[in-house]
């Protein structure tokens, strides 16, 4: 139960070392964004919300309560479709789901408590990778993941929304494939893959395992890059 203000990597470091384990030099450790966000106190008490006339408006439309529409207009860049129990946003951090990522679930006993993103899951994902770094005297990558959804599709993924030390895609273009023929167009979404792996390990509800370790997974290192290189430029939008 991670609460605003808690050391989240002194935590996480605490519980490896209490089973017996540690991370181990090329690990992944993926971190449910629920917990980053908790710790970094990005929670929201509803009754404190006034909703907007906007967000009254598109609360009708999609039979949503008008103050955490207003929540979520918030953090969004772009509302981008309103339906029947869902809103579509453009998340300031670029990234398209639904409701800004805002959620109920996890949040504080009583059910009165929004969990929004963090501020900046790249900054996020920075911190906990160089506190644990130091504190067990290895390189590691880390990515802070969140269940979204995908077009035409039906079921959630674990996605990355923030990652630190890896390249968050691995461009393959110009391999050989089996016979010889170069690929033109193949990148492989890298950091979103090992988050989908460890999401069948994090859960969705009450398994309270806020974080967990992939080992042995394919990635290039890099210091500097963050999780927006995956994202598909608004110019390249297909669907509008």
């Amino acid at each position: 139960m991670v609460a605003p203000g808690d050391d989240l990597a002194g935590l996480i470091a605490d519980a490896l070392e209490q089973a017996g384990d540690r991370l181990a030099d090329g690990d992944v450790l993926v971190v449910a964004q629920k917990v980053v966000s908790k710790a970094e106190g990005r929670l929201v008490r509803l009754t404190d919300v006034v909703p907007t006339p906007d967000a009254k408006a598109i609360a009708e439309r999609a039979g949503k309560d008008p103050a955490v529409v207003t929540v979520v207009m918030a953090e969004a860049a772009e509302v981008m479709r309103v339906v029947p129990g869902v809103v579509i946003t453009r998340h300031r951090a670029g990234h398209v789901l639904a409701n800004s990522g805002v959620d109920a679930s996890n949040a504080l006993p009583g059910g009165n408590h929004v969990v929004l993103w963090p501020e900046d899951p790249d900054r996020s994902a920075r911190g906990l990778r160089t506190a644990l770094q130091a504190r067990f005297g290895v390189r590691i990558a880390v990515i802070v993941s969140d269940s979204l959804g995908r077009a035409w599709r039906l079921g959630t993924i674990g996605t990355a929304i923030g990652s630190a030390g890896l390249k968050p895609l691995r461009d393959r273009r110009g391999e050989p494939d089996l016979f010889g023929r170069r690929m033109e167009a193949t990148l492989i979404a890298v950091a979103d893959e090992i988050a989908s792996a460890a999401s069948l390990v994090l859960g969705e509800a009450a398994e309270a395992v806020p974080a967990a370790i992939v080992r042995g997974a394919v990635f290039d290192a890099d210091e500097d890059a963050g999780i927006g290189a995956i994202l598909r430029p608004i110019a390249q939008d297909l669907f509008r």
